[in-house]
């Protein structure tokens, strides 16, 4: 849950660097939240049957989406690529593949042109 607090807190973070644990912790744990409320929202209120998502998962979803681009763009330059990489993604088909091999990928050892190795610097904190 700290992964996916910290992402939330660095809401509209583009700059730095995401690490695997980081990124996946927080689709993970994002992903349980979005669920949750869809079946809360059809249990009580109904939406299953309706065309669409219910008025929770509109506003959660909003509320998430900048915190989910900026984890995309600091894990891409985790890997040495630019943020602008996450425009692949409205690529059909082949895009979010892409997007999937890169969020996949180790994360470059050491320093690269977006910044320290996040792991180097938690460990320099202690």
């Amino acid at each position: 849950m700290n992964w996916y607090l910290q992402v939330i807190r660095k809401y509209a973070t583009f700059n730095g660097r995401a690490t695997r644990q980081e990124y996946w912790t927080f689709t993970l744990i994002n992903f349980l939240i979005a669920m949750g409320i869809l079946i809360i929202e059809s249990m009580f209120l109904g939406t299953f049957d309706e065309d669409g998502y219910g008025i929770l998962y509109i506003i959660y979803a909003f509320v998430v989406l900048l915190p989910v681009v900026a984890v995309n763009v600091r894990r891409l330059h985790d890997i040495g690529k630019p943020g602008y990489f996450l425009l692949i993604t409205l690529i059909p088909g082949i895009g979010g593949i892409l997007m999937l091999i890169y969020a996949l990928r180790e994360s470059d050892y050491g320093s690269n042109r977006y910044g320290p190795h996040p792991k180097q610097v938690q460990e320099e904190d202690y």
